[in-house]
Order: C-alpha cells, then sequence, then structure tokens
C-alpha cells in the first residue's frame, strides 16, 4: 500500500479545494498517484454538481465591472440556493471573477461567457462553476449576462448592494448624471427607454382594458376616447425611463433632465437577484434533521 504523506495531502488540497479526509481517501484509492486523485475527485465533483441542477437557486449576487475608458461594461447574475453561501468568500470570488472575465474576454452572449478561461483556475467558468457546486454543496448557476460597450458616447453603472445593478449607455452628459441616472432606474423599474420601445401588443391590451373599464361608465364614445387616450398616456410614463418623474426632484421628468444637460440615453439594463425565480419554501430545520438521519 502507497504511503500517504502530509504533503501530498496537502497538496490536494490545494489543487482541489476538498476537504482533508476526502482528499487522504482519494489519494489512497489512487494508489498515491497524486494525478489520478485530482482526476477522480474531479469526476466526483462534476457527478455531484450535475445531481443539483434542478435545485432552485434564488439567492446570489450581482456584479458590476467597467472598463478603465469608461466605453466597456458587463453585469452578471449568479445564483446560489442561500444567503449564507451567497456571502461566502469562495462564491464571491468566483462571482467577481466570471464578471472581470466577462469585460476582459468581451463575449457576446451568456454561453460564450461560459466557455471563457478564468485565470484563478485555469478552467472555463462552467468547469469552475461546477467545481463550486460539489464544494459548497449548492446548485450555483451563472444565470444572466449583459455586455456594453458604447462607440459614441460611455457607459455609467450602479451597485444597491450585491442585489441590484444598473448600466446605462449615455452620448454626453457627466459622470454625476450617469450616476443618477443608474441609481434612478435602480429604485424606479423602467421597462424600456421610450415609448417607440414599447412593444405594440402591449399598449393594445392596455388599452382593450381601459376602453372596456371607460365604456363601464356609460360615457359618449368621443368622452371615452379621450379617458382612454389620457390613461395610455399616464400608462407609457409610468414605465418609460424618459416619462418617469426624476427620484431627485420629481417635479420634472427624465426627459427634461436629460434635455437640460444636453445628454441622451442610448440603452440600459436592470438585474435583480433572483428576480422571475419561483422560490420554493423550504424548511431548513427538517433538511439538516433528514441529513444528519441520513449520515
Amino acid at each position: 500500500m502507497a504511503t500517504i504523506t502530509a504533503e501530498m495531502v496537502k497538496e490536494l488540497r490545494e489543487r482541489t479545494g476538498s476537504g482533508m479526509m476526502e482528499c487522504k481517501r482519494a489519494l489512497a484509492e489512487a494508489g498515491g498517484d497524486l494525478e489520478a486523485a485530482v482526476e477522480a475527485m474531479r469526476k466526483a465533483g462534476l457527478a455531484k454538481a450535475d445531481k443539483k441542477a434542478g435545485r432552485t437557486a434564488a439567492e446570489g449576487l450581482i456584479c458590476v465591472k467597467t472598463g478603465a475608458d469608461g466605453k466597456s461594461a458587463v453585469i452578471v447574475e449568479i445564483n446560489c440556493e442561500t444567503d449564507f453561501v451567497a456571502k461566502g468568500d469562495d462564491f464571491v470570488a468566483f462571482a467577481n471573477g466570471v464578471a472581470q472575465a466577462g469585460l476582459e474576454a468581451a463575449p457576446e452572449s451568456l454561453e460564450a461567457l461560459l466557455a471563457v478561461t478564468l485565470p484563478s483556475s485555469g478552467t472555463s467558468v462552467e468547469e469552475t462553476r461546477r467545481a463550486l457546486v460539489a464544494k459548497l454543496g449548492e446548485n450555483i448557476n451563472v444565470r444572466r449576462y449583459q455586455r456594453f460597450h458604447s462607440e459614441q458616447g460611455w457607459v455609467a453603472s450602479y451597485l444597491h448592494g450585491t442585489r441590484i445593478g444598473v448600466l446605462v449607455e449615455l452620448v454626453g452628459g457627466d459622470a454625476e448624471l450617469g450616476k443618477d441616472l443608474a441609481m434612478h432606474i435602480a429604485a424606479s423599474k423602467p421597462l424600456c427607454v421610450d415609448a417607440g420601445q414599447v412593444p405594440g401588443e402591449v399598449i393594445a391590451k392596455e388599452r382593450e382594458i381601459y376602453t372596456a373599464q371607460a365604456e363601464a361608465s356609460g360615457k359618449p364614445a368621443n368622452v371615452i376616447d379621450k379617458m382612454v387616450e389620457g390613461r395610455i398616456q399616464k400608462f407609457l410614463g409610468e414605465i418609460t425611463l424618459l416619462g418617469q418623474p426624476f427620484v431627485k426632484h420629481p417635479e420634472q421628468t427624465v426627459a427634461k433632465l436629460l434635455s437640460e444637460r444636453q445628454a441622451s440615453v442610448v440603452r440600459f439594463v436592470r438585474f435583480e437577484v433572483g428576480e422571475g425565480i419561483e422560490k420554493t419554501e423550504t424548511n431548513f430545520a427538517e433538511e439538516v434533521m433528514a441529513q444528519v438521519r441520513g449520515a
């Protein structure tokens, strides 16, 4: 039987991030062959990760990275199952590494980002993610990624803690305006820049609802038309960035603010951790007890 030294266990732990006893057992099973132990642990870890893929991951964090020239920025949402893991050093380091890799490699899609190699691990984002699932014991997803690069203007950003992030591409303006707009978007959640970007079917559906409500009042058709049009304009003001009252000075719209500052917004993106994910209620006390009984 091969002798398993403390130095061998230490090196395997450094390479895999696994526990001491797990590393010692893997080395014993591999007859002291360090490379074979690494490969066996990697395969076992990936198998564990695949088993956890169906579990709900609605916690996590948003990361934003901006280029030194202010013309490029990326935003990513990376999810896990619990807030405890989301605050851990391993998860935070992974999320920041993914965002930085997105900024430097400039992949155009989430799929391309997953194939980028992370300098910290020497493996792809996807391979590193799966290894982290095995290490932390939770499902982890790189859920969303967006990259902005501005040819004519620049990109502002804002992070509200680690749960809400915003990128805004502007032409004109300054850093103060960019931050104000990004903070406004974080707080007010506009759906698009202006009325021209609202899908026609969305407006048609709202018009249908408002018309039915107005007709119930029994007013003349010409009055109903004016009522419906007024409601539509109010609706567009609520969901479009330019139509919304500016949060710092509600007496003026964002459109008015931009006009005064001789600036314009090209596009924006807002990510909030877990939005759109249906969360399942979990009794963690029962879950821990089940694990204890199983052990």
